[in-house]
């Protein structure tokens, strides 16, 4: 497969710059050829080297991906960021075994994948991050009980080899055997005695109690089998194929940066490293390409933190912002007043609409259906490519439940971004039938026609129980309405994504945070 428009010229780019990198890539094109692979690696190698540019000195990069392309990645990362700011291969086990031997498996089982962890300069932010004993570490260590307190301890050894000040004295008629001193002195043994901490053994020599619960665990190593895959059953779970835990970014995080610096993540999917940012108190940018994975991050932001988008936070005692500036990126605001957060690039009036309409329809598809929280029909994977085979006319899907039944009742949604006609309403309306739908939504771009709109009267009504009252079956909505605020005429206990679990961070008004 050869490498398409975008990705020759993105490699000339590359390769015009006459630098390290550059011989680098034409020498993975003269060895892998011009295929996919190549694709991927131009790809990568232009945004690796932008991402080292902004990068501060003390800043830290974290590159996840499987065995499929990572010795042709570190390669290409040791030629930018030079191989002496290499610090970690680190190998995350990241499903359980592959029970698949009887089904003809011939290799073995892929359950691991690869991050690499390099520094711009020899000044990386650097916290240490400290892990819990296993189980056994625990049993053969941590063999005693304090008899007061309960606490679990270990004794540790009170000499040295070596004599240092006050270490040649007698405590309580015994010194160590010859040729060991006292680790301490003995106004710190007798502070030790004071406080409790001295364990005496058979032999009569005290002992230094370390309690398990004031141990900080086990620093962490390159090899992390502790955080475990995401399950079908986890609470976190958003449904997003590519999704990461969060504990694995947190830790990533926590290592490399402190509260307040801002964490960077250009591929960010459904939100994963935002989330844990947000917790860890850092502030963030994210980057996507589909309005797909915006949209996840945006309901993920509100279920976790309760932050909604370009929403000014105002601490008390400071006078609240009543003046909005004409120019998005001016931000006016009194010391101590902020944006939760702003998002960048999504269309913000009906001329921004028409020009990603435009430009890529699923685009602007997704970002419709954003608009009223519609999960996208077949395109889980945030790509053209997740769009596949026959949609039978169903752009989005969202559910409700509004009786005793707990059944969930479905809504069926329709994107259009060019010209529309009462046969649009009409097919809609047998998709909705067919589907035994609740309500069915006709999202435009265009207005709708007095034929369209009388199509859409004709449904009738569906008739909430739960809530007593009647919802239009059939419901038009124009894009220029949705960016009005108008949403769908529906009961208010609507399903769309798996909500994410509630997590606590800073305080917002602390932190201006941009997609």
């Amino acid at each position: 497969m050869a490498l398409d428009k975008s990705a020759e010229e993105t490699y000339h780019e590359l390769i015009m710059a006459g630098d390290e990198v550059s011989t680098m890539i034409e020498s993975f094109r003269s060895f892998i050829g011009a295929n996919q692979m190549m694709a991927y690696l131009v790809m990568m190698a232009v945004r690796l080297k932008e991402l080292h540019r902004v990068l501060k000195p003390t800043g830290s990069l974290y590159l996840h991906c499987d065995p499929t392309a990572s010795h042709y990645l570190k390669i290409l990362l040791d030629t930018i960021f030079g191989a002496q700011n290499f610090k970690n291969e680190i190998i995350w086990k990241r499903s359980s075994a592959h029970n698949d031997a009887k089904q003809g498996r011939r290799e073995l089982g892929r359950i691991h994948d690869n991050i690499y962890f390099y520094a711009k300069s020899q000044a990386w932010t650097w916290n240490t991050v400290f892990t819990e004993y296993g189980a056994e570490y625990v049993k053969s260590n941590y063999r005693h009980v304090d008899e007061k307190t309960g606490r679990m301890y270990k004794s540790t050894d009170l000499t040295a080899a070596k004599p240092g000040g006050d270490t040649s004295y007698e405590w309580k008629g015994r010194k160590p055997t010859d040729g060991r001193f006292w680790a301490y002195s003995k106004e710190n043994m007798a502070k030790f005695d004071a406080e409790g901490l001295l364990h005496y053994s058979s032999t009569g020599l005290p002992r230094l109690k370390q309690y398990i619960d004031e141990m900080p665990g086990i620093a962490l190593q390159d090899l992390w089998t502790d955080v475990p895959p995401i399950s079908s059953q986890a609470q976190e779970r958003l449904g997003y194929p590519t999704q990461k835990p969060v504990a694995l970014l947190e830790r990533i995080v926590a290592a490399s940066s402190n509260e307040g610096d801002i964490v960077l993540d250009p591929f960010c999917g459904c939100g994963t490293t935002i989330a844990a940012a947000q917790k860890l108190n850092r502030q963030w940018i994210g980057i996507d390409i589909t309005h797909l994975g915006i949209a996840l991050q945006k309901y993920r932001l509100k279920d976790a933190f309760g932050l909604e988008p370009n929403v000014r936070v105002t601490p008390s005692g400071v006078k609240p912002v009543t003046q909005i500036s004409a120019n998005p990126d001016q931000v006016i605001t009194p010391k101590g007043v902020t944006l939760t957060y702003r998002i960048i690039g999504e269309p913000e009036d009906l001329d921004g609409a028409k020009q990603l309409a435009t430009e890529d329809h699923y685009q602007f598809q997704w970002w419709a259906l954003s608009l009223i929280k519609a999960r996208p029909l077949g395109a889980s994977s945030g790509s053209k490519e997740g769009k596949k085979g026959s949609d039978k006319g169903i752009d989005g899907t969202m559910v409700f439940i509004d009786d005793a039944s707990n059944k969930a009742k479905r809504v069926i949604v329709q994107v259009k971004s060019g010209k529309v006609k009462s046969g649009d309403i009409r097919d809609l309306g047998h998709t909705f039938e067919r589907e035994n739908a609740a309500i069915g939504v006709f999202i435009t771009l265009e207005k709708p026609s007095r034929d369209m709109t009388s199509e859409a009267v004709g449904k009738g009504f569906y008739h909430s129980e739960g809530w007593n009252r009647d919802y239009p079956k059939l419901q038009i909505l124009t894009i220029e309405e949705l960016l009005d605020g108008k949403q769908i005429d529906m009961p208010q206990t609507s399903i769309t994504f798996k909500q994410a679990e509630r997590m606590s961070s800073a305080e917002v008004d602390q932190q201006r945070l941009e997609f």
